[in-house]
């Protein structure tokens, strides 16, 4: 038996050892009249009354005790007192991806072919401390480094409004603002890493009120490029978010802007490439990429549309980015975009929350007997580097994916891609830069 089936015994073994030699002390009572016998009883009644009242207020205040040691269960151990206000919780992700690209008319790079990687291997911690303030904090070990993706403190001073300082997200778009734990590909659309999207330390805002959500703030750079005083870039992100409800249809209309000055980066030499791989992260190989440039400004902005209606989902976005160089040369603006369709074979429906895509629940998961989640995806992804006498090559992406979930925090993907180039960054042997690539990519993960 555990210690809470043995402590109501315990306690009220106890109680009943402290009444029974009251009990038996008593003496005798004497002969007396019916009405003095029938006033005893009702007193004893009375005090045995009030000695297991106590006793149950005694055996509340262990459970409550005990309940507030007691790891719950959300995904992982969250420890939490609520009358205090304090949370603790682990969290963690493992990716393991694999992929193949293929070798297009003779060339010969070592980064073609078969490739493999723990793509993301992160730990960290999440929680809230009282007075209405959180804390998030995780670091990266892929690739043999160490890495400092999120670590912020929050602080709600209203229930629809909140500020969060240190490095994160700024706000770039929906598909790079759902997290890679439920994202429909291997791989995020071509045009979040080509436009160079991460995470940078900062000051932002957010408000919340019924189905709209703004988000607005004033960053930095990513802490692993702060090492170097001459780091002073600055950047000014916002986003907006409409997702109402039409009937059993969850629909989403978001749109984001940013601005970001490199300062003294450029007094220093510093050179800007904007450059994507081709579907998956395992091979270094870019058949998209500029020349790296001198880039005083960047101005970019962001339109997003999608749905939710019961297994099926649908999603795109379109995004600009002009870079300004110094010099008085022509300034180039790249423009990439994707749509998608989506549909839960077993019946799902892709989970969302907070402007963004969130955790599927299983309806049959393995563990109970079923089947797990299954779902497929299509996509067109483009992505356009050629403006202003930059060539870094355009490509037409036709993809689609297969996903098995059997368990909420466990998944395995697999992705097909003709990648279609125009321009390509990387000729042929006989000079040509036009050319189709087929890419398999496959990952499999689990999170907490």
């Amino acid at each position: 038996m555990t210690i809470r089936r043995f402590l109501p015994i315990l306690l009220a073994g106890s109680a009943l050892v402290g009444i029974s030699p009251a009990l038996a002390q008593e003496p005798a009572p004497a002969p007396a009249s019916n009405a003095m016998s029938a006033e005893d009883d009702a007193a004893r009644t009375a005090s045995l009354e009030a000695q297991v009242r106590s006793l149950q207020e005694q055996l509340d205040a262990l459970k409550a005790q005990l309940g507030s040691t007691t790891p719950s269960w959300k995904g992982a151990p969250q420890w939490q007192d609520k009358d205090e206000g304090w949370s603790f919780k682990p969290r963690g992700r493992l990716q393991v991806d694999a992929g193949w690209v293929g070798r297009p008319d003779g060339i010969t790079d070592r980064g073609l072919g078969f490739s493999n990687e723990v793509r993301r291997a992160r730990l960290g911690v999440e929680g809230s401390i009282p007075g209405g303030f959180g804390y998030k904090f995780e670091l990266d070990f892929a690739d043999n480094e160490v890495e400092i993706t999120d670590a912020i403190l929050t602080y709600d001073f209203a229930p629809e409004a909140g500020l969060t300082i240190g490095q994160h997200n700024n706000f770039q778009s929906l598909e790079e603002l759902t997290s890679s734990r439920f994202s429909s590909f291997v791989e995020r659309a071509a045009f979040t890493d080509a436009f160079n999207f991460e995470r940078r330390l900062g000051l932002s805002a957010s408000y919340a009120m019924g189905d709209v959500t703004v988000n607005a703030g004033l960053f930095t750079d990513n802490v692993n490029d702060l090492a170097d005083d001459d780091n002073n870039s600055l950047s000014v992100d916002g986003r907006i978010v409409y997702a109402p409800k039409l009937g059993s249809t969850q629909l989403h209309f978001g749109g984001s802007a940013h601005f970001r000055d490199s300062k003294d980066l450029i007094e220093i030499g510093a050179t800007t490439r904007y450059r994507q791989r081709p579907l998956i992260h395992s091979t270094d190989v870019r058949f998209l990429a500029t020349p790296a440039m001198p880039v005083e400004k960047e101005t970019s902005y962001g339109l997003e549309l999608a749905a939710i209606h019961g297994p099926f989902h649908a999603a795109g976005e379109a995004h600009w980015l002009k870079a300004k160089r110094p010099g008085g040369v022509s300034d180039p603006t790249f423009f990439g975009g994707y749509a998608e369709i989506g549909y839960f074979i077993t019946g799902e429906t892709r989970g969302y929350k907070g402007g963004a895509f969130d955790r599927t629940k299983v309806l049959r998961p393995v563990s109970e007997g079923g089947p797990g989640a299954f779902q497929v995806n299509l996509r067109y992804d483009y992505l356009d580097l050629i403006d202003a006498g930059i060539v870094g090559g355009r490509q037409k992406g036709y993809q689609a994916s297969l996903i098995w979930i059997p368990h909420d925090h466990v998944r395995f993907l697999l992705d097909y891609g003709r990648m279609v180039y125009d321009d390509a960054a990387i000729p042929t042997p006989g000079g040509d830069r036009d050319y189709g690539v087929d890419v398999i990519g496959a990952r499999a993960q689990v999170d907490f």
